[in-house]
């Protein structure tokens, strides 16, 4: 029987091996911890609405409950000549490969002053320690953005969606604890329009929202690098702040970018629309690891990494079952995320047809708590899956 090797044990891997596994492959997937880390949710946790260990799961359960294997340890090379994987302890051989390591961020000076929610899981933890020292303080100023690949010409590589709900999130736990007037919240990022990729409309009622949670804006600037208390921008202008999240653009796996793999200028392994590396037929990049493609306005996020797994993991199964049918994942292209505030939420909706928003107040909330309880609870086979979510 084929053996099926998967890099990554984040959205995109984990649903990969669910998958081969079911079709009913040897499936072994590497991930460098232990665990899945769900990062839509993970906005909370510096709020103190989940716990780190609520926004994660352990890969031994997964493993207990989908019956592949699983090695943790971290990948050093990709030998795409012999079909082998050198890791730290070890070397697995493929006979075909699943790449869904994600990717690393573009580094600036100074970064080491910054916090980010989509970096390392741990840093959910530490900004919520650097958060309570202020609220403990009673007062301060904190200043959240993201940024970009200059790059990268796709620009899909880019983390906006969790800065906004961040900050959001930020505003409504201060003002729960009577500190809001106390405290000065500016969002910042180098684009004239961030949040522009989730449509016109979506865009427009940004305004709203940074009205209504009372948040500064400095956009359009380049960041040009970070101080331990400020941003520091190309024009020489700073913004002073005493606690800084800040989400960097994607950039290739330092990994991918040591293989001969086929890549994009920015590091980004070049796929065609089954999810099938150019050049390679037996071996496949999904997730934030892979150059996307397909629409100006697509983005990386954890549902397109599934659907990803989704696409890959059937067209192989029906090439070797001899099947005519495929996918392609550029059918499946578009935007979709329940943008929470921390009191309500909106419902963001972005394809080649429309885009559309609406405004969720309370509800929206729990609607995003429950999506987060459903995701868990069904990877662990704790209640029944919905097709596409």
């Amino acid at each position: 029987m084929e053996k099926f090797v998967v890099l990554g044990g984040g959205f995109a891997g984990v649903e990969a091996a669910i998958r081969l596994k079911k079709y009913g492959y040897n499936v072994t997937l590497v991930s460098d911890r232990d665990y899945l880390f769900i990062y839509p949710v993970s906005i909370w946790v510096p709020t103190k609405k989940k716990s780190f260990d609520d926004v994660k799961i352990p890969l031994s359960a997964l493993q207990g409950k989908h019956g592949f294997d699983v090695v943790v340890d971290s990948v050093k090379r990709i030998d795409i000549h012999n079909n082998t994987v050198a890791l730290s302890e070890n070397t697995l051989t493929y006979d075909y490969l699943f790449i869904a390591m994600g990717m690393h961020k573009v580094m600036a000076k100074g970064l080491e002053f910054t916090h980010s929610i989509c970096g390392h899981p741990e840093e959910a933890v530490n900004i919520q320690k650097e958060l309570e020292k202020l609220v403990q303080q009673g007062y301060g100023k904190i200043a959240v953005g993201f940024g970009g690949n200059p790059i990268d010409p796709t620009a899909t590589a880019v983390r906006g969606g969790p800065a906004f709900e961040l900050i959001f999130n930020i505003s409504h736990y201060l003002k729960k604890k009577g500190l809001r007037e106390k405290f000065e919240l500016t969002f910042f990022a180098p684009m004239k329009e961030p949040g522009k990729r989730m449509g016109q409309k979506a865009l427009d009622k940004m305004d709203v929202f940074f009205k209504h949670y009372h948040i500064s804006k400095q956009v359009g600037k380049k960041i040009k690098e970070f101080e331990k208390d400020a941003v520091v921008f190309d024009d020489g202008s700073k913004l002073n702040s005493d606690l800084i999240i800040y989400i960097p653009g994607g950039d290739g796996h330092k990994v991918i970018k040591g293989s001969e793999l086929p890549l994009s200028d920015a590091g980004f392994i070049k796929i065609n629309e089954l999810c099938r590396v150019e050049g390679h037929r037996n071996i496949y990049a999904i997730g934030d690891v892979a150059e996307i493609v397909g629409h100006d306005w697509a983005a990386k996020q954890g549902h397109i990494a599934e659907v990803m797994a989704d696409v890959s993991t059937y067209n192989v199964h029906n090439e070797l079952a001899g099947k005519g049918k495929r996918k392609s994942y550029w059918e499946k292209l578009h935007i979709v995320c329940v943008m929470d505030s921390g009191d309500g939420a909106a419902f963001v909706v972005r394809n080649h047809k429309r885009d559309f928003i609406i405004p969720l107040p309370v509800i929206g909330h729990w609607l995003k708590k429950g999506w987060g309880f459903y995701y868990k609870n069904s990877k662990l086979k704790k209640m029944p899956r919905i097709p596409g979510l």
